[in-house]
């Protein structure tokens, strides 16, 4: 079992929805969905575009899928979720839009963001003493001689070359596509998340995403609500 701490909108909100029919699979309920046929890129072209995506869901990664060590349990894991999550205020991302990162599309913030930096390494930093230590195969699995002395160094300290300073927040909406098919992707996926683009996308949890076995898809175990934004708290009577 593997288990991975991820953002993702709430089961019912519309970029949920949105999100999942695009990817042909929801996290939340396991439901899948045929490719959408209300777009000019083949069925079969979009069914193959979002297969690595759709095995995780929709989401953004904070800390990366991890095994427990052996001293502590399940439910340890996620007592401390819960008291982290009532301890963290939600906040808005003031935009986000369709990106390219490298070969891959996601929904990502239109610039960095401070408040969104610094939550998610109190993610990765918080929930260091439940990771077990990666094996050499996992080790070797990121290809550290392509990694920077920086992400080597996160992925020896922290098990995932992209945290901290590394970290680029993305909700990814596509595995690599080929150059010939990037300016259709991008066109189909402007028009797609167009309600969802160019605003203000709220982070109001913390997911735990669980994997039963290397390859199996994973599935949300549990989404817990962050406290109330603190601009809420200055306003309340």
């Amino acid at each position: 079992m593997r288990y991975a701490l991820y953002f993702t909108p709430a089961e019912h909100d519309p970029l949920t929805e949105a999100a999942s029919r695009w990817l042909g699979r929801n996290a939340f309920s396991s439901a899948e969905y045929p490719a959408p046929d209300d777009t000019e890129l083949p069925a079969g072209e979009i069914t193959r575009l979002t297969a690595d995506p759709r095995r995780y869901g929709f989401h953004a990664t904070l800390k990366a899928p991890f095994e427990l060590k052996d001293d502590v349990s399940e439910a340890e894991l996620m007592g401390a979720v819960e008291r982290f999550a009532a301890e963290t205020p939600a906040f808005d991302i003031p935009r986000i839009v369709v990106g390219q990162l490298g070969p891959f599309f996601a929904l990502v913030p239109a610039s960095l963001h401070p408040p969104l930096q610094d939550f998610a390494a109190a993610v990765v930093e918080e929930f260091e003493p439940f990771r077990a230590p990666l094996s050499q195969a996992d080790i070797d699995r990121r290809k550290p001689e392509k990694l920077t002395p920086p992400q080597r160094e996160n992925l020896n300290r922290w098990g995932y070359p992209y945290v901290m300073e590394e970290f680029r927040f993305h909700m990814t909406l596509t595995g690599p596509v080929e150059p010939e098919l990037a300016g259709p992707m991008r066109e189909e996926l402007d028009r797609r998340f167009a309600a969802f683009a160019n605003r203000p996308l709220l982070v109001d949890g913390l997911a735990v995403f669980s994997e039963t076995e290397r390859g199996a898809p994973f599935t949300i175990h549990s989404r817990l609500p962050l406290a109330p934004a603190l601009e809420h708290r200055k306003t309340a009577p």
